[in-house]
C-alpha cells in the first residue's frame, strides 16, 4: 500500500533506522527524510531528503504540500542528558515541533502522527517495578516534562480535534548502526564499541542501575507497528508503555564478558546517575499486549550477540 510519509529528524539514532525501514516497506520515493543538518550517506542516498527545521511551521507545511504527505513521524528532539545541559532550547524544539505537526493534522493537511515519549516522563515517585500505564508521574528533567507535557497534547488534540496521534514511551535503545544522541542510557551503546576497541569501560552510570532498556530492531518493529493499527483498536492516546528488557550496568558487562573474557567494567558516576534514579526498572507494557499485540524479539543476550558481531564487522 502505498503512502506519503514525512520523517522529522530523520537522522537521529531512531531517526536514521526508522527511515531505512519505512523505505524498505513503503519504496524509497515515499518516505522523505527532513532533518536540520544532512545525515549518513546510506540515508542520504537512499530516497527524498529536505533540510527542515522542526520547529518552523512555514517550513514543515511547504514541504507538506510538495509531496502531498499523510504520515508525519516526528523523532527531532534534545534527548535527557544534553537537555539539562540546555533546558530552554530543549523544550523549545521538544515542545514546538510537537505544535506543528498537531496543528497540520488539526487543520486536515496530514492524516496521521507518530510522537514518540520516553521513560523519562516517569518519576522518583513513581512504582519503579513493572510500572503500570497510568500512575504517578512527577518528571525530575527537562526531557521528562517535555515528554509528559506533549502526552497531554496529544491526547487533547485527539479528543478535541480528532487527530490520529499515536505514541509509545521508548526505553533505552541500543544500536550498532548509528551512535547515541545524548541520553542517560548511551551507556549500553558504547560499552559495545569500547569492549571491541579498548576492552574496558568506564560506565557513568553505578552498579544496580537498572534500566528498562530495548535493542533498536523492535523498537523500529513497534513504531511501525502502532501506525498500522486501526484506529480503533488503540485506547491509549496519550502514549503506550512499552517493554523488552530491564538489566543494570554490571549485567550487560557480564553479557560481553560471555563473548570476551578479559573485559573489564569500571565505575564513575555522573549527573546522569541522578537521572536514572528517578526512572523505572521494569515496565508493564500490557496494554500495548493487549491493544496491538506487542511483542519483542530481542533479550540481553540476543543483543549482545547481535552487537558484538557486527560492531566487530
Amino acid at each position: 500500500m502505498q503512502k506519503s510519509i514525512l520523517i522529522i529528524g530523520a537522522c537521529g539514532q531512531i531517526g536514521t533506522e526508522l527511515t531505512m525501514a519505512l523505505r524498505e516497506q513503503y519504496g524509497n520515493d515515499s518516505v522523505i527524510a527532513s532533518d536540520i543538518r544532512e545525515g549518513s550517506d546510506g540515508l542520504m542516498d537512499s530516497g527524498p531528503f529536505e533540510l527542515l527545521d522542526a520547529t518552523n511551521y512555514e517550513a514543515i507545511e511547504d514541504v507538506v504540500m510538495h509531496y502531498e504527505i499523510e504520515e508525519i513521524y516526528l523523532m527531532a528532539a534534545m534527548l535527557s542528558a544534553t537537555a539539562e545541559k540546555f533546558p530552554m532550547r530543549a523544550w523549545n524544539l521538544n515542545m514546538n515541533s510537537l505544535f506543528n505537526v498537531l496543528n497540520l493534522a488539526k487543520e486536515k493537511k496530514i492524516d496521521k502522527i507518530f510522537w514518540p515519549s520516553s521513560i523519562a516522563v516517569f518519576g522518583p515517585n513513581t512504582p519503579k517495578d513493572e510500572t503500570p500505564q497510568h500512575t504517578l508521574m512527577e518528571p525530575s528533567t527537562v526531557y521528562g516534562i517535555s515528554k509528559q507535557s506533549g502526552e497531554r497534547w496529544c491526547e487533547y488534540y485527539f479528543k478535541k480535534f480528532g487527530v490520529d496521534v499515536r505514541s509509545i514511551r521508548y526505553p533505552g535503545l541500543i544500536s550498532w548502526k548509528t551512535q547515541p544522541g545524548g541520553g542517560t542510557t548511551d551507556y549500553a551503546v558504547e560499552i559495545y564499541h569500547e569492549a571491541i576497541k579498548n576492552g574496558r569501560y568506564k560506565s557513568f552510570l553505578a552498579k544496580g542501575t537498572k534500566l528498562p532498556m530495548m535493542f533498536m530492531d523492535d523498537a523500529i518493529r513497534a513504531t511501525i507497528s502502532i501506525m498500522e493499527v486501526k484506529p480503533e483498536k488503540l485506547s491509549i492516546r496519550s502514549s503506550y508503555n512499552l517493554s523488552a528488557m530491564s538489566f543494570a550496568p554490571e549485567e550487560i558487562a557480564e553479557s560481553i564478558k560471555n563473548h570476551f573474557p578479559d573485559f573489564e567494567m569500571f565505575y564513575n558516576p555522573d549527573f546522569r546517575q541522578q537521572i536514572a534514579n528517578s526512572w523505572p526498572s521494569s515496565i508493564d507494557d500490557s496494554k500495548a499486549v493487549e491493544d496491538w499485540w506487542w511483542a519483542p524479539e530481542f533479550n540481553l543476550e540476543k543483543t549482545t550477540m547481535e552487537m558484538l558481531e557486527n560492531l566487530s564487522k
